[in-house]
């Protein structure tokens, strides 16, 4: 999994249209859904980050089946999937890798740490110290790791699903906001309905062993495949300037002090595109950016401090600015970019 930083190797895969996205899309999330029960609406979200090529936190209390939901993507999707739980004493070497002396050729020779791999669970990412939680950028979003002076390329496809408590802060770091914005989502279970945890209990008992293991849907090939179809799913410029408003919104909201930077623009078309991909289409409607919103923009929301008296929570306030931004006409006649001409480039001489 380690080499020199050099190109990134082509894969032979292919191509795959939005159809064929959406129906293995489809597989990998009934395949999942055999295990964790009830949360199709969050599967699909953590299904859409990954397409997008992107990392996902999910924030929630614990058992709530975050670390399981990890493991079953990384099952489906034939990820290598590696599993690091985040302590007060972890060190950024034992995430990243270090140089060991090797005395059999007198020689430092470097040791891959966790990260070298497709999926990387970061467990209770809130529970190490900044020092460390700032070993993972680099990683995130350059997909390289650098140790003593020397480049590492980490082969994709590369994701990391980050989970966090949000109501313990005893012992814990919070993540700044500039790590939080290096996520490309943020997702949330909450509590199953009575019917769903007795399937959770069934379940269990019909399986007769407390691990679940599931049969790959995909390869790392495919993944790589569905991921390129996303390249070719056409957002109109009018779900291209709602994304912009819905954006511009959240930072003249009242009650934010900082609101959702650029990069949450592009976080949000990218996950619109996987989601209109997962239902089997080249193209995005304003009804793919709403389902995203929430997840794309709360976490990257900074809200006034006197807010937390009134219960005021980014969320809420990314549901607002959906109520107020005007949402396009779906029917309208469709203008994209690469038809308009450039507003920039000089008017054409009249013959």
């Amino acid at each position: 999994m380690v080499s020199r930083q050099q190109t990134l190797p082509s894969v032979d895969a292919e191509a795959l249209s939005a159809t064929e996205v959406g129906q293995l899309a489809t597989t990998v999330l009934d395949a999942v859904g055999t295990v964790v029960v009830g949360k199709r609406d969050s599967l699909r979200l953590v299904l859409a980050g990954i397409l997008a090529g992107g990392h996902v936190l999910l924030e929630d209390l614990p058992g709530l089946g975050k670390t399981l939901t990890a493991r079953c993507f990384a099952q489906a999707l034939g990820l290598g999937f590696r599993r690091l739980q985040f302590t007060p004493d972890l060190l950024p070497a034992d995430v990243t890798g270090s140089f060991l002396y090797d005395q059999r050729s007198h020689e430092f020779t470097f040791r891959a740490g966790p990260i070298f791999t497709n999926l990387l669970l970061a467990d209770e990412i809130n529970r190490t110290p900044p020092k460390t939680q700032a070993a993972l950028l680099e990683a995130m979003q350059e997909k390289q790791v650098s140790v003593e002076g020397t480049t590492y390329v980490l082969q994709p496809p590369f994701h990391v699903l980050a989970t966090a408590n949000p109501i313990e802060h005893e012992g814990t770091y919070p993540l700044p906001e500039a790590q939080l914005d290096r996520f490309l989502m943020r997702v949330s279970f909450g509590y199953p309905q009575p019917e769903e945890e007795f399937g959770v209990l069934r379940r269990r008992l019909a399986r007769r062993r407390e691990e679940a293991t599931l049969d790959p849907v995909v390869d790392t090939a495919a993944l790589l495949a569905m991921q390129e179809a996303l390249e070719d799913v056409t957002v109109e410029d009018s779900v291209g300037r709602y994304i912009v408003s819905l954006t511009t919104a959240t930072r003249e909201h009242p009650q934010v002090m900082v609101g959702a930077s650029p990069r949450g623009s592009l976080a949000l078309m990218l996950l619109s595109r996987a989601v209109a991909a997962m239902a089997g289409r080249d193209f995005v409607v304003p009804e793919d950016v709403k389902q995203v919103a929430v997840a794309a923009l709360a976490h990257r929301i900074t809200l006034r401090p006197e807010m937390w008296l009134r219960r005021v929570d980014s969320a809420s306030v990314v549901a607002n600015v959906l109520q107020q931004v005007p949402v396009p006409a779906s029917a309208a006649l469709p203008q994209h970019s690469a038809s308009v001409p450039d507003p920039v480039a000089p008017p054409a001489r009249r013959a």
